[in-house]
């Protein structure tokens, strides 16, 4: 990525997880999960947001999230398992972004709010029109399980700071009840 060339930056947030008594990082997918990851990933697919490479927290619910969606995409993506994007504030997730290779145009972030939801905010820009604002408004209010929000960048990864991106997706997949 050349200074002045886009890139996206996507953040994907885990599945619904289901709440079994076991640590919070080995919570597994429930039910609804299990439906939506794969939307999530038919979303990325349709949407031309296929990434040049995923990093993923090492959480069990965020691993089987990938997992589900990468099954949609219909093209091998590199994975690398982060345990720094597990429970990460904002200024950690943009530090882990940071030591991105410049070669990577399409990078996928599956997490955890509230530090994704926060990176989202904090990264957009002023909107530009009303399909922006609303975007950024509703990804303020909520961003829940299974949200996408995708952010154009416009020069490498480790000039990225509040306010240089653009919002120009926010969806929120969901897939068929059984």
């Amino acid at each position: 990525m050349s200074t002045g060339a886009a890139s996206r930056l996507v953040l994907l947030r885990h599945a619904k997880s289901a709440w079994p008594d076991v640590a919070d990082h080995k919570r597994p997918l429930g039910p609804r999960g299990l439906r939506d990851a794969p939307a999530a990933g038919r979303w990325l697919r349709d949407a031309g947001r296929v990434p040049t490479l995923v990093i993923c927290s090492t959480a069990r619910r965020t691993r089987e999230t990938w997992a589900l969606a990468a099954g949609q995409l219909g093209a091998e993506v590199p994975v690398r398992f982060d345990e720094r994007v597990y429970a990460a504030e904002p200024e950690d997730l943009l530090e882990v972004v940071s030591e991105v290779p410049a070669e990577v145009r399409t990078l996928l972030l599956v997490g955890h709010n509230p530090g994704l939801a926060d990176l989202a905010v904090e990264l957009a820009r002023e909107a530009e029109d009303p399909a922006e604002a609303a975007a950024i408004e509703r990804l303020s209010e909520k961003f829940p399980t299974s949200a996408i929000a995708v952010l154009v960048c416009p020069g490498p990864w480790h000039e990225l700071t509040p306010g240089s991106a653009r919002l120009t997706d926010f969806a929120v997949p969901r897939g068929a009840a059984l």
